[in-house]
């Protein structure tokens, strides 16, 4: 059976562990490809345009949302960020499994322009071990630790409106999980 393109949101709390998710599943589904979101902040170093974000000016990006060239976009601190319309839409009709790691409100917004999108959320085994897993990053500092474990709570109480869950317990099962999944949506397979 020919296999479909899809589009897949892919969300869950800092650290639950989307990011490593989404790594082991392109190294499984061939046809996956993981969606290049555009910002206006400058680029870091080492960044390049189109690999890590599409680097827009305000005006650029004003110009984009004023398009409905976005499925989602936010503001985010001092920066806007979106995904935009167009690479997403080719790359769903060369029949490729795209995907989206963004939160969930992005996930909502995208869910609202696209239908026929599935939601898939990321869910760590229990709140003692997320904020083990913050701490361990060794990245950020108690408030913004603090800050992260709030957010991940209000997280939490939307996963019932998302179409998938993954509890990211143990990495292999997980990533068999979510790769079965995919799968099943490219060939038709999946019944719910």
């Amino acid at each position: 059976m020919a296999r479909q393109g899809n589009l897949y949101v892919i969300s869950g709390p800092s650290g639950a562990g989307k990011g490593t998710l989404v790594a082991r599943l392109l190294e499984r589904v061939p046809d996956a490809w993981v969606s290049v979101s555009a910002t206006t902040r400058a680029p870091r170093a080492g960044e390049v345009d189109g690999v890590q974000y599409y680097f827009m000016t305000d005006g650029q990006f004003d110009d984009l949302v004023a398009q409905d060239g976005f499925l989602e976009w936010a503001n985010v601190h001092t920066a806007k960020y979106g995904t935009p319309r167009a690479s997403v839409e080719e790359h769903i009709a060369a029949g490729e499994q795209v995907i989206l790691e963004i939160d969930v409100q992005g996930g909502f917004q995208v869910k609202e322009k696209f239908p026929s999108c599935h939601l898939v959320f990321i869910e760590p085994p229990s709140m003692e071990i997320l904020l083990e897993r913050l701490r361990g990053r060794g990245t950020e500092p108690e408030d913004v630790i603090a800050a992260r474990m709030k957010v991940a709570q209000v997280e939490l109480q939307q996963k019932m409106k998302y179409d998938y869950t993954v509890v990211n317990d143990d990495l292999e099962e997980a990533t068999q999980k979510l790769v079965a999944y995919i799968e099943d949506q490219a060939t038709g397979n999946y019944e719910g």
